[in-house]
């Protein structure tokens, strides 16, 4: 048996779901943005959300920018894998675009608070959950000052929340400290590949079947 059939058949099932979190202004969006194009198979998810673009922001590749009321009818829908609110907006995953990446047998990676993650774990408990730690408290604040993308009191409103994130980490399966980019890129792209090699991941009962008829054969 090839090298190349014995690679598809360990990796037939459906795909996984990867949730990275940490305080806002961690990096979160910088280290998405290394690891997807060195990994195949990883498909990023964009969140909906009901606060106006930032300049440069793009409908549909950054986020999905809904009004509330369009929110509201998702959510009585029942369209989001979870959703929650943060500085007064309200953020959420489309469902529908998530299970179809997964039965395709894709990785999909997003970035959700807290909140969403416990929400995603207790829906789909096979998720695997990052953490991203700042290396210090000072240097998280001189980012999210050195971003100038928000008003004093959303700076401090998000400094404030970040304390109670942290304490969310034992919630998580693994931990990356993002002091240096290329080494958190490093370590997250060994968590995707780790998990992808789990046998509970993988089809290697179909796989054993296979290399058991080929010995049979003289």
């Amino acid at each position: 048996m090839s090298a190349e059939v014995m690679s598809k058949a360990a990796n037939r099932r459906r795909g996984f779901l990867v949730v990275l979190s940490g305080p806002s202004g961690v990096g979160k969006n910088t280290l998405l943005n290394a690891v997807l194009p060195l990994v195949d198979g990883l498909q990023y998810s964009v969140s909906a959300t009901t606060r106006p673009p930032r300049p440069g922001e793009v409908h549909g590749r950054d986020y999905f920018f809904l009004t509330d009321e369009e929110f509201d009818g998702m959510v009585q829908r029942g369209e989001f894998l979870e959703w929650a609110e943060f500085v007064g907006r309200r953020y959420g995953t489309p469902r529908a675009f998530i299970e179809e990446c997964l039965d395709k047998g894709l990785t999909v990676i997003l970035d959700v608070d807290i909140q969403g993650a416990a929400q995603i774990r207790a829906a789909m408990p096979e998720a695997v959950l990052v953490f991203l730690l700042p290396p210090s408290l000072e240097e998280l604040r001189r980012r999210i000052y050195g971003r100038g993308k928000d008003s004093e009191s959303a700076i401090a409103e998000r400094l404030s929340w970040a304390q109670h994130e942290l304490a969310a980490v034992t919630d998580y399966d693994y931990v990356i400290v993002n002091d240096d980019l290329q080494r958190a890129c490093d370590q997250l792209r060994s968590i995707i590949i780790a998990e992808r090699c789990k046998v509970s991941r993988s089809d290697y009962p179909a796989l054993i079947a296979s290399l058991r008829e080929e010995g049979k054969t003289p």
